[in-house]
């Protein structure tokens, strides 16, 4: 195959995955308008509610036919789920979008490292531990410090983003089709709404802010997960991860403009030894996706 036809064959599944990366983080932009009325946690909790709605009428999962085991993958899925997505709404809560989702990205960053016999994967890693150190640098000399709940936040987010892609993989294997995601996203749905339903039903008063919440279900789930299904099916697996390497750049833009969130030149160059670390580990070897909710989201 020409270059010129790999180029037309590759294009629309790299937009795809662009186009993903960014509804993620405007649906987490949107998620973050409700913070004011909901907190992180309630806003988390009804989004989730509404996602895991709309995943049900889409995929419709057979749960009667599950055996014990698929029951176990789908229940550590959900549990991942309500993780990655409680804890990463909770850090973008107090520290900004970008600096969250490159926060997060270490998790998935450790288990590649780990999962890869390649000792060259340790010094990606610690690329982007170095990035991070340059965020804590900057938090030391700006008046604009890092909030360190909200670092604790992200690093969680990331602990349960890589448990989401270990318990996705097997979820994969052994439950067919999106019956095994929609089940697991009611999963996280119910582990949640505890937490945040004090802030959630709120949303009573002010039935407007249910606008927001939906445009987060679709932009955050449901509208990047069906994206990413496609451009799966257009790239190879190390394009793929590449390209979703870019979303803590897309997340700090995404930041700025929608959030009014600024990022000094510290924080530019944290951000983008993370991009760089991830799109390291993955050429070669390909790495697994969560769904960011982030993702985050």
């Amino acid at each position: 195959m020409s270059a010129q036809s790999t180029a037309r064959s590759t294009g629309p599944g790299a937009a795809m995955v662009l186009s993903a990366c960014l509804s993620i983080q405007v649906g987490a932009a949107a998620t973050a308008q409700l913070f004011d009325d909901l907190g992180s946690w309630g806003a988390s909790a009804l989004r989730l509610l509404l996602a895991a709605g709309l995943m049900l009428l889409a995929a419709r999962p057979r749960i009667r036919a599950w055996d014990r085991l698929q029951w176990r993958c789908v229940i550590a899925l959900g549990l991942a789920l309500a993780g990655m997505n409680g804890f990463i709404y909770a850090a973008i809560q107090r520290i900004p979008l970008g600096t969250a989702v490159a926060i997060e990205f270490l998790g998935p960053l450790v288990l590649a490292a780990c999962l890869s016999r390649r000792s060259r994967d340790l010094l990606w890693v610690a690329l982007a531990f170095i990035g991070m150190a340059l965020l804590g640098a900057e938090s030391a000399v700006t008046a604009a410090s890092l909030d360190p709940l909200g670092v604790v936040f992200g690093l969680l987010a990331g602990a349960f983003w890589a448990l989401y892609i270990l318990a996705s993989a097997e979820t994969g294997k052994q439950v067919p089709g999106l019956g095994g995601l929609s089940a697991a996203m009611i999963i996280a749905a119910v582990v949640v709404v505890p937490i945040g339903a004090s802030g959630a039903v709120r949303v009573v008063e002010e039935p407007g802010l249910l606008l927001f919440a939906l445009a987060a279900a679709l932009l955050s789930s449901v509208l990047p997960y069906s994206l990413e299904i496609a451009a799966l099916r257009r790239l190879p697996s190390d394009v793929f991860s590449v390209l979703l390497s870019l979303e803590p750049a897309i997340a700090t833009v995404v930041g700025w403009v929608l959030l009014g969130q600024g990022a000094g030149v510290l924080s530019i160059a944290a951000v983008s030894l993370v991009v760089l670390a991830s799109m390291g580990v993955t050429l070669g070897q390909g790495r697994p996706r969560a769904d960011p909710e982030p993702s985050a989201a």
